[in-house]
């Protein structure tokens, strides 16, 4: 059964910058809540529609964007120094202001999409404690890899590098030479879903079925066909599963 829900716009000061983002809030006394983190170069509303979703469901949800995501994101951080350790900052932030909400009930979520997935996994890892469970759309488990095999050596890294339009800094590539985001995967006992599509040529499949197998409680949702950016069908079967798997954990 549907509810109306009330979208309130929010800031957040941290960490000598700001970031903006939505609430999205069932009309109902008690909710859950779930932290949707975009993937690179995106925006708090790429995923206003799934939390929208959500909250005519009874289900709280927020959205915001990274800071120094993208040449549009409209807190000043450069890109150039944006890290996913920085982007971890941000969501902690976003944690923090969401648990005190109103009606929360203190059943938290974290819903990542690409490099907002391995950002939420990182997150997890370090505060796995107050994390119900977790949902990751193709995450970008593949970052490590990625510049590793590219950048042989620290001395290779240029100041800067351009990628997919967004300038990086050279701190981007360092932060991800030692990165294992698999090592501690198993310490998150809390249940886990994963989405993933055959045809991902962006991040493939196997990264996922890897970390399927790292979380001690996960389940992986293959979808044949689908690539990194699911089609309507997808993203509407994406929504319907994960609308059932918080309601299941609550």
């Amino acid at each position: 059964m549907s509810t109306s829900y009330t979208k309130k716009a929010f800031l957040i000061g941290h960490d000598e910058r700001v970031t903006y983002g939505d609430a999205y809030l069932p009309n109902t006394e008690r909710f859950p809540l779930v932290v949707f983190s975009h993937g690179f170069n995106g925006y708090k509303d790429h995923y206003g529609q799934t939390a929208a979703f959500l909250a005519e469901h009874g289900i709280a949800g927020v959205t915001f964007t990274f800071c120094g995501s993208g040449k549009g994101e409209p807190s000043g951080f450069g890109t150039t120094n944006m890290t996913l350790f920085s982007e971890c900052e941000d969501l902690s932030a976003v944690m923090d202001y969401a648990k005190k909400i109103s009606g929360f009930n203190g059943k938290l979520y974290l819903f990542g999409a690409s490099h907002g997935g391995t950002v939420s996994a990182m997150t997890a890892e370090r505060r796995g404690e107050e994390i119900t469970g977790m949902a990751l759309l193709y995450p970008a488990l593949c970052i490590p890899d990625n510049w590793n095999d590219r950048f042989k050596t620290e001395e290779e890294i240029p100041e800067s590098l351009e990628f997919l339009g967004v300038p990086l800094g050279k701190n981007y590539f360092i932060s991800c030479r030692k990165l294992d985001l698999y090592q501690k995967m198993g310490e998150f006992i809390k249940p886990v879903l994963l989405f993933h599509g055959t045809e991902d040529k962006m991040v493939p499949l196997r990264y996922s079925i890897r970390a399927k197998d790292a979380y001690p409680n996960a389940r992986l949702v293959v979808y044949e066909g689908e690539g990194h950016g699911f089609s309507e069908k997808g993203m509407h079967d994406m929504e319907e599963r994960l609308l059932g798997f918080v309601k299941n954990n609550c």
